[in-house]
Formats: structure tokens, sequence, C-alpha cells
């Protein structure tokens, strides 16, 4: 299979605390893996099936990639809280501290996406994510039960004929449901870099409803059935 003309984005497999912040940070190993993506280093390990990757080694509880520079909430791009809701440092980061951060990890993560959708080459991106099978506290479906699939372009991010397409293609492999827009829109990486060419947002529910191989093959098929069938 020739590699798929895609841009993907795994902003949310990493699970390093940088240096700059290790001796203030209060989170265990747990901690840290259960505020990331389960799973997501390994079904989206397709680094050689695509022409574009982008991920960071990074943990989401210490930077996270999909919220806005600005985003000062207790689980925004510099956390206070884990999205369990969970103190992630001794005491509060300086405002020099965060900056740094930000200068350090966001802002290179985010000048790799705009390189590469400036440079016209690709149809589309996809920003890759796992999902807790249920909502967490800080989600926007506390306590709710999932799907197996969120496919998202809320703010217009792709045309709703691709994205349409794409849950056509997942929906023909699996079982259970496959939603657009529903629970989640699009996040700050779509939104932001959608301006730069056609992005959407992908979510996988953690659930056993495949191992994490058989999901990373089950999401080449789905993306090169697109591909053909879409270019």
């Amino acid at each position: 299979m020739s590699k798929l003309p895609l841009v993907i984005s795994v902003p949310h497999a990493g699970l390093r605390v940088p240096a700059e912040v290790t001796d203030v940070c209060s989170l265990s190993a747990q901690e840290i893996a259960d505020d990331g993506d389960g799973g997501a280093a390994e079904i989206y390990s397709i680094q050689s099936e695509v022409e574009a990757f982008v991920t960071t080694d990074v943990a989401r509880a210490i930077v996270d990639m999909n919220r806005a520079p600005d985003d000062r909430r207790p689980d925004g791009v510099v956390k206070t809280h884990t999205c369990w809701n969970v103190p992630v440092y001794r005491r509060p980061l300086r405002d020099s501290e965060v900056e740094h951060l930000l200068g350090n990890y966001h802002a290179p993560y985010h000048d790799q996406l705009s390189e590469l959708g400036r440079s016209g080459r690709w149809p589309l991106g996809i920003d890759c994510h796992t999902m807790a099978a249920s909502g967490p506290p800080v989600g926007p479906d506390h306590g709710k039960e999932r799907p197996w699939i969120c496919l998202s372009n809320g703010d217009g991010t792709c045309p709703p004929t691709w994205i349409d397409g794409l849950r056509a293609c997942f929906a023909e492999l699996l079982d259970g449901p496959v939603n657009v827009n529903d629970p989640f829109r699009g996040g700050y990486i779509t939104r932001s870099h959608g301006t730069e060419m056609p992005w959407m947002q992908l979510e996988m529910s953690r659930a056993p409803f495949l191992t994490n191989d058989g999901k990373r093959q089950m999401l080449l098929t789905a993306f090169d059935n697109w591909v053909k069938a879409r270019l």
C-alpha cells in the first residue's frame, strides 16, 4: 500500500514530564497516563503509512497541544488539574514557567502543523485521539457512554461530505456507533489549522471492542477506503 496522502496529528500520546517542572509536578505515573489518550501510541503508530505525521512525547497533563495558548482553565493548555480533577502541581506555576512551557512545546507543535498545512501538498489533516468509554468529570458528557468513534468538523473545518464519507467507512467495519460531532465538535487543533487546510478530529473509544492492534488495522483500512473513494 502506498503512503496515505494525509497529515496525522497525535497530540496526547505522550507521558513525559519535562525537566522544567519535574520537581513541582505532584502526579504519579498512573495519574499522568489516566489524563492522556490511553492506547494512542499503539493505535496511531502509523508513521510509515502516511505522508506527514506529527506527535509529541510531552504528557497532556503538562502541556495540552489541543488547547489555545491563552486557555488558562484548570483543564486548559497548562493544567492545574487533570480531566479527573486531580491537582497537577504542588504549588501554582509562575507566569514565566507557563510561558516557558508554551514556548518550548506548544508553539513548536503548532508551527509544524502550520508549515504542513500551508505547503498545499495534502488534502486533509486528521487530529487523532482516544477517549474514555464514558465521559469524565470535565467532559461535555459526564458519566454518559460514548460512541466507538466520534468524528468532528463542528466549525466547518472540512466539507460535510468528507466527514460523512469517513463515518461510512468506519461504520462498514464496526458493529458499534460511529458519530459525527457528538459528543465532540472538534478542538483547538482543527479550529486553528482549519484555515490552512481541511481538518477533522477523530476520537476512538478506549472501550475494548477491539485490541489496540485491531483498532490500528481497522483505522488504516477505513483511511485507505476513504482515500480511494474521495481522491
